[in-house]
Formats: C-alpha cells, sequence, structure tokens
C-alpha cells in the first residue's frame, strides 16, 4: 500500500458519497469528481432558474466528507420546508451565490469545502451545462431520451452521450486523476452518476490513461430501469464501452449476479454491505479499498 495514497472517486449521488466515507478511512489525498447532470429536485430547478452546472451531488459530496458536529455541514444540509425555497438545500444556494460571486465554480466547490471542513476536494465533471442523452434498447426500435431524470426513469439503458459532447473539464479534476494511485468508480446509479461524470472527454480519457488503479465497487443488486437485467459482467462491459477500463472489482457476495467476468479482471469479493444489506458500508469498504492500492 502507497504511504500516502492519493484516492480520486467518480460518480455522483449517495453512492459516491458512501465511497468518499470508505476513501477517508486510508487515504491522504482525496478528490471526488463529480457528475453535475441532474435535471431533477432542487438542482434541477436552480438550473432551470438560475443557469449552470447542477450542484446537489456536488454538496453531497462535500457534507460526506466534513465532520458530522460541522455546524456548516448542517446548515449546507438544510433543507427549507415552505415558501419559494421549499425543497432547496441551503448548500445549492450558497454554491450558486459563491460562483456568482467568484465567478469560478471550482472555487466555489473549494470555499464551501474549507466552510464545512471536508477532508477532500470536490471538483465537477465539467463547469459546463450539460444534459444525459442515452440511446435505449427496446424491443422495437431504439430510443433516445433526454434529461437524467427521464434516463434513470427508462430501460434498459444501451449508450449514454453528454449534449454538448464535448465539454470542458477542468484542469484540476485531469491533474488529479494524472496523479491518482488508485481512482473508485461506484457503487451507485451506472449510467446516470457513475458514466454521467465519467463521459466528459477530458475525465475519460484521463481516467484510460492514468497509472493508478481502477476499482469498480459493484451495486447491491440491479437498480429499477436503467440497468433492469444487468449483471456485475455487464455493468463492467457497459464501462468498457464507454472507453473507461476498468482492473479490479469489488462485490458483496450472493448480491448482484456475477455473470461471465472477464477472466483477467481481477475480482475482490467480501462483506462490504451494511448488516441490513441497505447500502454499503463505509467502514467495511474503507480496508478493502485500500488493500487493492
Amino acid at each position: 500500500m502507497t504511504l500516502a495514497p492519493a484516492v480520486v472517486a467518480v460518480g455522483g449521488g449517495h453512492g459516491l458519497a458512501v465511497s468518499l466515507q470508505a476513501i477517508c478511512t486510508y487515504a491522504q489525498e482525496i478528490t471526488a469528481i463529480v457528475t453535475v447532470a441532474d435535471d431533477g429536485g432542487s438542482s434541477g430547478r436552480l438550473r432551470s432558474d438560475l443557469g449552470g452546472p447542477a450542484m446537489g451531488d456536488m454538496r453531497l459530496c462535500l457534507s460526506a466528507m466534513a465532520p458530522d458536529q460541522s455546524i456548516w455541514r448542517q446548515v449546507s444540509e438544510h433543507r427549507f420546508g415552505k415558501g419559494d425555497l421549499a425543497g432547496h438545500a441551503a448548500g445549492n444556494l450558497i454554491l450558486h451565490a459563491l460562483a456568482a460571486e467568484t465567478g469560478d465554480w471550482v472555487q466555489a466547490t473549494d470555499q464551501l469545502g474549507q466552510l464545512i471542513g471536508a477532508r477532500g476536494r470536490v471538483l465537477p465533471a465539467t463547469c459546463e451545462p450539460v444534459t444525459l442523452v442515452a440511446d435505449v434498447a427496446s424491443t422495437a426500435a431504439a430510443e433516445r431520451v433526454e434529461g437524467q431524470v427521464a434516463v434513470a426513469t427508462t430501460a434498459p439503458v444501451d449508450r449514454l452521450y453528454l449534449e454538448p459532447s464535448t465539454p470542458t473539464a477542468p484542469a484540476e479534476a485531469v491533474d488529479a486523476l494524472d496523479r491518482a494511485d488508485q481512482i473508485v468508480l461506484g457503487p451507485g446509479s451506472l449510467f446516470t452518476s457513475v458514466l454521467a461524470a465519467s463521459i466528459v472527454p477530458g475525465i475519460r480519457q484521463a481516467i484510460a490513461g492514468s497509472k493508478g488503479r481502477r476499482v469498480y465497487v459493484a451495486n447491491l443488486g440491479e437498480q429499477r430501469h436503467e440497468t433492469s437485467g444487468f449483471s456485475v459482467a455487464d455493468h463492467v462491459a457497459a464501462l468498457n464501452r464507454h472507453g473507461i477500463p476498468i482492473d479490479n472489482v469489488v462485490l458483496q457476495p450472493g448480491a448482484l449476479k456475477r455473470g461471465e467476468i472477464d477472466p483477467d479482471l481481477k475480482v475482490t469479493e467480501a462483506q462490504v454491505a451494511r448488516q441490513t444489506g441497505a447500502g454499503h458500508d463505509p467502514e467495511l469498504l474503507g480496508p478493502v479499498l485500500a488493500a487493492l492500492l
């Protein structure tokens, strides 16, 4: 194991937040690269009203790496209950205000990270507004759907794109991937979280060219709609199909069906789920990821 490992986690949502909590148990330098394509909930409303990339997953990842007792973490996660702000997380509003004042989304997330005491850095996969577009296989013919919410609720996804197709990745994100000892993808929604962040051209190229070990943490089960019927092997094949190579797979025994995984791919079966089976346990996942450095 590298004495002071630099670890980058790529994706979005609660799956990425869990990975970051696990990575905090062993890594020295931690970077999250997060999808900004969400068009639902508070993030979607703010995108519609104010423009810019979606900030909800950025806020969630910052909070995942902050001390529980941090009052600013609690403020960031506070959701308003009534009026025009009902449903909005305060941190989403703060990020938009910081970006407006600094003119820089990267600086905005860095500033909020310092305020709440985040252990690592959170970076957007791109600072440009992007829309997810998917080809969805059907028994009749291929269908194209647009928007993160639409992609997440349509099955099964075959191919994912971004519009515009060539958004720029922040130089800080590419640099973090170039220096990474390990890159962790998943758990989380395969298409609307993991691949939504990974297929930004600069991010995809940096992952493919990285000297660090690329680890995919498999989900604990199928996700209704976008990965209906998928095995672990199908997840890996989808990553490869989108130009994201994998070196290691971590999976929970007896959870998601395994399928025919490439025999050259290292597979680690380990207890990484919570006792209830409802999600991954960061305290169990951390040592498994650390052992793969």
